[in-house]
């Protein structure tokens, strides 16, 4: 069952944060700046209409070492519940992919100016798609406490 295939990447991070945190992502502003060699500023025509962008990226940063298969902690924490790994949403993936909805600020040429990505300077963009809320979940949407505990300050601008 097992299927590799090659994925090359449409862009790459310019700017924000050095090296990835767990929270503080609000107000970081940085660059996707789409490879010209692949593409022209066609292949941004009509963005600039969205509010948001959905990024696939890969954790480059990852120790591929630093893989956790077995349940575990969000974060080590044992007041939250151990789940396996589709069950966390961080870095230590098998294929290091990453998924992101940001704000785009502005569409600059190849450069896509966004806030609160939480990808840091250099990583590897996969893709690139303007968020649909039509796309977004259907259904009453349901989740344990923990995310939310873990996540209140995700978002949150380091400056306030």
């Amino acid at each position: 069952m097992a299927e590799e295939f090659t994925v090359v990447p449409v862009a790459h991070v310019v700017g924000g944060r050095v090296e990835p945190t767990d929270d503080y992502w609000g107000g970081t502003r940085s660059v996707i700046r789409i490879d010209p060699e692949q593409f022209t500023e066609s292949s941004v025509l009509g963005l600039e209409e969205f509010s948001h962008l959905e990024v696939v990226f890969r954790f480059h940063l990852t120790d591929p070492t630093d893989l956790h298969p077995e349940p575990r902690h969000p974060r080590g924490n044992p007041d939250w519940p151990a789940g396996g790994i589709f069950a966390h949403r961080n870095m230590r993936r098998v294929n290091w992919l990453g998924v992101s909805r940001c704000r785009l600020v502005k569409v600059d040429g190849l450069d896509l100016h966004v806030e609160a990505l939480d990808a840091v300077d250099g990583t590897p963009v996969l893709d690139i798609k303007p968020w649909f809320s039509v796309m977004g979940p259907q259904g009453d949407v349901r989740e344990p406490a923990w995310p939310s505990e873990m996540l209140a300050d995700y978002y949150t601008d380091p400056r306030e």
